[in-house]
């Protein structure tokens, strides 16, 4: 038997738990016979029938992850346990962990300060007793490496993708002229810093439309001083068809982060034909390639050129879009979910 935990179902959407969701649903397609499990407050219901999800324990959270699970697996003769977001089981030894990122050892401050402690003691002690560590990047291999003692060989990259693409229904096309970010509202995601940039560029005929919201694993101390007015709006948490919306009729994408491990919502945007702005660091490097305009995150001037120099360059847009359709294609969730099986075999056989 292998499980595969799946408590991100209890758990809001977001990059990390996108990736768990999409390979989840393509090991069960591989290998038909894996056993998902999860504590009982699920809220993508419909998610936890289509991989047949068993309910054990009686705990929720994190001690249902610590105290149910590893109980679970003992009585069941100890069979390997497969974790995709990032935490796992301190005590149990034969399992495969998923680690995203390592923003919590780069820059605590980001988070709340619980989460920081708790990944801090947890992330370490779990990576150096698995059998294997997945990543999702060639730069969060090297910053797994770089923060806890284990072996690059010791870590698979396997990548994320772009989900199934919603249906666009054409109702953001009555919108003003827009420019989207999609996100997590918090200090990583550079907000701030993206709007004292919006308030610089000339043209003042479009809107900044930020879709996301706050998370409590963050530190979101000072997010107040997110000043708004009438041409920046927050839209919150949005459908995946409303979302399909705006991607398709943006004028263009940007992400203005400061830290990622991957970083899903560029290809997303390039999927729906959108061009893309995005900060110049490794990992974005990495995803996006040469279909996207690059930008110095901490430098406000810089993204008002970047968004700048798409609004005005016609050429560029269409020579971005095109090879933003070109880039996705090195990403998908099947391919991901066969090097994660394949690395699961070499494991068990």
């Amino acid at each position: 038997m292998i499980v595969i935990n799946t408590r991100f179902l209890t758990q809001k959407l977001t990059g990390v738990q996108r990736f768990a969701i999409e390979i989840a649903k393509e090991i069960k397609k591989i290998m038909p016979g894996v056993v998902f499990v999860s504590p009982a407050n699920i809220i993508h219901k419909d998610l936890a029938a289509e991989l047949d999800v068993k309910i054990i324990g009686r705990y929720k959270g994190v001690l249902w992850e610590q105290v149910d699970l590893p109980l679970f697996l003992i009585k069941n003769n100890k069979p390997l346990l497969i974790n995709l977001c990032n935490v796992a089981p301190l005590g149990y030894k034969n399992q495969i962990v998923t680690l995203h990122d390592m923003a919590f050892f780069t820059n605590p401050a980001w988070f709340s300060k619980n989460f920081v402690r708790y990944y801090k003691f947890l992330i370490p002690r779990i990576s150096k007793r698995a059998k294997l560590i997945f990543t999702v990047s060639h730069f969060s291999k090297n910053e797994i490496v770089k923060h806890i003692n284990v072996t690059p060989q010791k870590i698979k990259v396997i990548y994320n993708a772009v989900s199934k693409l919603a249906a666009a229904s054409n109702h953001a096309a009555n919108l003003d002229k827009y420019i989207l970010v999609v996100g997590s509202i918090d200090k990583r995601k550079n907000i701030s810093t993206l709007i004292e940039a919006f308030n610089q560029i000339p043209d003042k005929d479009f809107k900044l439309l930020i879709v996301g919201d706050v998370n409590s694993i963050f530190n979101n101390d000072g997010n107040e001083t997110l000043t708004t007015h009438h041409d920046i709006i927050f839209k919150g948490r949005v459908s995946d068809h409303e979302l399909a919306d705006l991607y398709t009729n943006a004028k263009m994408f940007i992400y203005p982060s400061l830290y990622e491990g991957f970083g899903i919502p560029p290809l997303e945007a390039m999927a729906y034909g959108c061009p893309t702005v995005v900060s110049d660091i490794d990992s974005l490097r990495e995803v996006c390639a040469d279909a996207s305009v690059y930008v110095n995150p901490l430098n406000s001037q810089s993204i008002a050129d970047g968004i700048q120099l798409l609004i005005k360059d016609e050429q560029l847009r269409a020579g971005l879009i095109n090879k933003g359709k070109q880039n996705i294609t090195r990403f998908s969730w099947a391919f991901s979910a066969q090097l994660m099986v394949d690395s699961v075999k070499s494991l068990i056989i």
